[in-house]
């Protein structure tokens, strides 16, 4: 097992408006800041496991767009090795639009672009030297394609359980050993608000699949309340470190990165999420999105200080 990392999934070229307080309503607000720069779920893992000293695969769908061109670049700039990309002629590249307020909360739409190919063309031997492998739900078939080349040579395979299409992650349950979903996702998958009580349902829905395994994991992250673990039929809460949060955006995209390079490292599955904590504490702390990415040092610093 080494730290080599292959994530599968969207990149979106975030454009973010910095206001003093989220709008209420409609109407015209005064931004004092803007950045454009790169997010999307695996392709912001991607660069977290980069910067965490990784080395970090990413294969996913692009226009043959400025957007997309310019996502290639940063991703690239990241130390982010770019497996199988063919941007689509005619294609668009997805774009978000982020406002985020003093206090590091946001409000985030995103164009999930327009004419990208369906089926995957990652290669067999992009896994070769590989230690674990992720994906997020925006793709279906790739992340099936890379769970299943995963699978094969007995690799974790981690699932970013995000807001999906109807049936999306429950095709994909089988083919994880690491289910790790967003509050909204569980929400989705199992229509319930409460975590510990969605956790549970999920547990239900999921019994039998690799995550509810000896080696898996199932659990859900929940901002600055850290997160909640299915372990011994229940749940079994993470807490984060108290921090100044200076912007939230990806930061669930960088703990399931660092989550899922610790477990190429051969952490545990409650190692892994410990090491995830304090990578994504430490990530919105600094904001600054793609450049904003602790590296390994300043993670291991605040874990000797007793983070997480």
């Amino acid at each position: 097992m080494t730290g080599r990392v292959v994530c599968v999934g969207i990149a979106v070229l975030d454009q973010v408006w910095e206001l003093s307080a989220l709008p209420p309503g409609p109407g015209k607000f005064l931004s004092h800041g803007f950045r454009e720069t790169g997010g999307g779920m695996a392709a912001t893992a991607a660069v977290a496991i980069a910067a965490l000293g990784g080395a970090a695969l990413w294969h996913g769908r692009l226009g043959d767009d400025g957007p997309g061109a310019t996502l290639l670049g940063l991703l690239a700039r990241c130390g982010v090795e770019l497996v199988d990309v063919v941007p689509a002629p005619g294609g668009h590249s997805p774009v978000s639009g982020v406002l985020v307020d003093a206090e590091g909360e946001r409000m985030l739409a995103v164009f999930p672009g327009e004419g990208l190919p369906r089926e995957s063309a990652l290669a067999e031997e992009r896994l070769d030297g590989a230690g674990a492998a992720l994906a997020d739900p925006r793709w279906p078939a790739g992340a099936e394609r890379l769970f299943r080349l995963a699978g094969a040579r007995g690799l974790p395979r981690v699932l970013d359980a995000d807001v999906a299409a109807a049936g999306t992650i429950a095709d994909l349950a089988p083919l994880t050993d690491h289910m790790v979903f967003s509050q909204r996702g569980l929400v989705e998958f199992t229509g319930i608000e409460e975590p510990a009580a969605g956790l549970a349902a999920a547990a239900g829905r999921l019994r039998g699949t690799p995550a509810l395994g000896p080696a898996g994991g199932l659990g859900v992250t929940l901002g600055a309340r850290g997160s909640l673990w299915w372990r011994e039929g229940g749940a079994v809460p993470l807490a984060a470190p108290r921090i100044a949060a200076r912007d939230t955006t990806g930061c669930g995209d960088v703990f399931h990165g660092a989550y899922a390079l610790a477990l190429a490292e051969r952490r545990d599955a409650p190692g892994a999420a410990r090491f995830a904590t304090a990578v994504a504490a430490l990530k919105a702390e600094r904001g600054r999105g793609w450049l904003g990415m602790p590296d390994r040092a300043a993670v291991e610093a605040r874990l000797a200080e007793g983070w997480a």
